[in-house]
């Protein structure tokens, strides 16, 4: 299984970053996915779940109405769009496999997000 995370930056408040995760290794397809983040000294946070049995999303209190988890499945490559990006949202983004609890499956590298003016 590999998982490779990209697209992270600085950017600033207000701005808008798009994170990819090139998944390999497994059924992408039939796997539901899910981005974390974890800003510094801070312990790992839930962002986003897609569901691959239905296509459904849920997105964290603090990101819901922002960001937009897609995914490709003919590219094996899920995404993350972020918009009216905060300082609060400052963090290393990673993929993982699985739903929101599956905290067994091992997550990707991380891309780091930087949101300051």
């Amino acid at each position: 299984v590999q998982l490779v995370e990209s697209g992270g930056g600085l950017v600033q408040p207000g701005g808008s970053l798009r994170l990819s995760c090139a998944a390999s290794g497994f059924t992408f397809g039939t796997t539901s996915m899910t981005w974390i983040r974890q800003g510094p000294g801070k312990t790992s946070e839930w962002v986003s779940t897609i569901y691959a049995e239905s296509g459904n999303t849920a997105y964290a209190d603090s990101v819901k109405g922002r960001f937009t988890i897609t995914r490709d499945n003919a590219k094996n490559t899920l995404y993350l769009q972020m918009n009216n990006l905060k300082p609060e949202d400052t963090a290393v983004y990673y993929c993982r496999r699985g739903r929101r609890f599956d905290d067994h499956f091992r997550r990707g590298q991380g891309t780091p997000v930087t949101v300051s003016s």
